[in-house]
């Protein structure tokens, strides 16, 4: 199998289950725990990963009712991505599970070619992998859908197990080792900047607000900043300012090239705030989430939530998410995404990336809206600019 490459990069192969099952971090952008994870397979002969999605596991004694609904609504999401097969994987600390007490003894007496992987299981070992119910209603939903279901592991202590391998290799107790040291994924990740978190907690603490003096400094910049827009827009007009606020914009995104470590003063970081409140200024910095300017333009959105007191955080952590979401993380675009929602909750680009998000759409499939908006938006300020200036 191979992940699905951004532009400008090379594919990588994960060619076993258990390399796959080592994936998921880098797939997910953090390590996944106690997670049902749904990895859309796509193209020719089901050979490349799509969309990775992962849901919390239902809670240990959940009702069946609740187990159904969050396969279904995660089989439901993942769907929009239009999957030619799924692999499954639940990752869990779980113990095996005990059988019956009557369970292998009901076996002794049937011919071992007549019995399932799960029989086998219990005939030899007297026990049961924890998740089986949970995948069976994947394959029930999945099947529901017509979309295969390739795969089925468990994931549990550096090891995975394959629910429908009939060997004893995935027997409870047993299980096969994922590989060790840094593999080809790993280090693609790292050059696409990249950092595997240990937990969706550790991304949300990356993008924590300020607080404190640092906080107040910011407030008082961005107070200033505000007034000095009032009195431009009055001064210039509205073209004008867009024009200034968007080379502002590039500006930034310049000097937060790979390779520099220049950062923004409280006054530039307040003006760039300003700048993107702007609807047509945001809705042209999405083109910056495609192509070369991608990861500089992620610093920037990054250093500016960080920094930004609300409501000036929704629209660069909108604009971060658009970016993380493009190249494939959508850990990072969600927790950026509930940041922009509990700041604006109103915000419509907001609403509609979480929307396209939760539906599954591919990373290759934002892109393109990306670019499309961002050139949409360039040309309407554009435009309004030369009217200006032809006046």
């Amino acid at each position: 199998m191979a992940t699905e490459p951004l532009p400008g990069t090379s594919r990588v192969d994960v060619a076993t289950a258990p390399e796959l099952a080592a994936a998921l971090p880098h797939l997910l952008g953090f390590v996944p725990h106690e997670s049902l994870v749904l990895v859309a397979l796509t193209g020719d002969r089901d050979r490349r990963v799509g969309v990775t999605l992962r849901v919390d596991l239902p809670a240990p004694g959940a009702a069946p009712r609740e187990v159904v609904d969050v396969v279904v609504d995660a089989v439901a999401r993942l769907r929009s991505s239009r999957p030619a097969a799924v692999a499954a994987f639940v990752v869990s600390e779980a113990p095996d599970l005990p059988a019956p007490g009557d369970a292998a003894a009901g076996l002794l007496d049937r011919p071992v070619d007549q019995l399932g992987p799960v029989e086998l299981r219990v005939l030899r070992s007297g026990a049961e992998l924890p998740g089986r119910d949970l995948v069976g209603e994947v394959a029930r939903a999945l099947a529901v859908a017509g979309v295969p279901l390739l795969r089925t592991l468990l994931v549990r202590a550096g090891r995975c197990w394959d629910y429908d391998c009939p060997g004893a290799c995935c027997d409870p107790g047993a299980g096969e080792p994922l590989p060790g040291g840094t593999s080809a994924l790993a280090a693609a990740t790292v050059l696409d900047g990249r950092v595997v978190a240990a937990g969706r907690a550790e991304l949300v603490a990356r993008l924590a607000p300020a607080s404190g003096a640092p906080l107040l400094a910011m407030g008082r910049a961005c107070a200033r900043v505000g007034a000095e827009q009032a009195d431009d827009l009055r001064r210039l007009g509205w073209e004008r300012l867009a024009e200034r606020s968007w080379r502002r914009v590039l500006d930034a995104v310049d000097r937060h090239r790979p390779g520099t470590t220049a950062g923004l003063s409280d006054i530039e970081a307040a003006r760039l705030g300003w700048a993107v409140t702007a609807t047509e200024v945001r809705d042209r910095a999405l083109v910056l989430a495609v192509g070369p300017t991608a990861s500089a333009a992620e610093a920037v959105w990054t250093e500016l939530v960080r920094r930004l007191p609300v409501p000036l955080d929704a629209a660069p952590a909108t604009l971060l998410a658009a970016t993380a979401h493009a190249r494939g993380d959508g850990a990072l675009a969600g927790v950026a995404l509930d940041r922009a929602l509990a700041s604006q909750p109103a915000c419509t680009l907001a609403r509609l990336l979480d929307q396209a998000l939760r539906t599954g759409l591919p990373p290759s499939a934002l892109r393109d809206l990306l670019t499309r908006a961002g050139e949409q938006a360039d040309a309407v300020v554009g435009a309004g600019t030369s009217e200006q200036l032809g006046a």
